[in-house]
């Protein structure tokens, strides 16, 4: 009985002893996964352990890291063929396009008759709009790839978004649109990249010119809250949800945009730090950056 109870102490033990050493392989092994999780590393994973299932695991494991590893690869060089092959084919697009706007300025200083004026109006118009949306692309390419760099520097956020209401405000006159405007007295300033933030203002209230139903709001307070509002009844919160992303309209045929606008928005916003937010409330549109 004496002999018994020793050996079932000692497999008891052993048994200790093997769950604490699994455990310690285990946590190991995960530490070491949570390491080289980096898709950019080639690292693999180790495992001191002996045991079989351990090390079968580790290889398991090292599998799935060199799989995941290759895809992101092949995704990173697509992306960047893409990336590559937009900025070039915008910027052979720009070129020809400049020149017809050339011809047909040139054109309209000639005598013609009432429809010839009538057929260069239209080029006109088609010629700067494609122009508009080739420089689009070609800003965004450069953009999202990081190929254009600027140093912070201090701003005064409320000067700069009165220079952008005030560069908006015929059009906003045009389109019968009285903004409602309450900016604080209180000098909001910020490191930030001035071109950054003259986009993101000019941007967002080009997107308040697309899609206000005849009203907009346009707030800055003491904290540095920049808000955006305007009625939109043709928008749903699911629309709203998806206008930062890429290429993304809600109607291509009455906006004329690339869906590129609030994209530029937000990827501004991430490199400088800023947060922003779109919400869809009683109808409205409501985008807010805190700077």
């Amino acid at each position: 009985m004496k002999y018994a109870l020793i050996l079932s102490l000692a497999v008891n033990l052993f048994l200790i002893i093997k769950l604490v050493v699994l455990r310690t392989a285990v946590r190991d092994l995960g530490n070491d996964f949570a390491e080289r999780k980096e898709l950019h590393s080639n690292r693999l994973l180790g495992s001191i352990s002996r045991d079989r299932e351990i090390r079968r695991l580790a290889t398991l494991m090292n599998e799935t890291l060199v799989s995941l590893r290759d895809a992101f690869h092949r995704y990173e060089l697509g992306d960047a063929e893409i990336k590559t092959a937009i900025t070039n084919i915008a910027h052979d697009l720009r070129t020809p396009l400049t020149a017809i706007c050339g011809y047909v300025e040139l054109g309209e200083k000639l005598e013609k008759s009432p429809e010839m004026e009538r057929y260069l109006s239209v080029i006109g118009e088609r010629a700067a709009h494609m122009k508009k949306l080739t420089e689009e692309l070609f800003e965004y390419a450069l953009l999202s790839g990081g190929g254009v760099k600027e140093e912070k520097q201090e701003l005064c956020i409320n000067m700069l978004l009165e220079n952008a209401i005030m560069d908006h405000y015929p059009a906003f006159s045009e389109k019968g649109i009285e903004p409602v405007v309450d900016i604080t007295e209180k000098e909001i300033r910020r490191n930030l990249v001035q071109s950054y933030v003259e986009r993101i203002l000019s941007n967002l209230l080009s997107n308040a010119l697309k899609y206000s139903d005849g009203d907009l709001e346009i707030s800055l307070d003491a904290s540095g809250k920049l808000r955006v509002a305007n009625s939109a009844a043709e928008l749903s919160t699911i629309e709203v949800n998806r206008l930062f992303d890429r290429f993304y309209t809600v109607d291509n045929a009455r906006n004329h945009s690339t869906g590129l606008g609030l994209s530029i928005v937000k990827l501004f916003c991430e490199r400088m730090g800023c947060a922003l937010n779109a919400e869809y409330r009683d109808g409205k549109i409501v985008i807010e950056i805190e700077f």
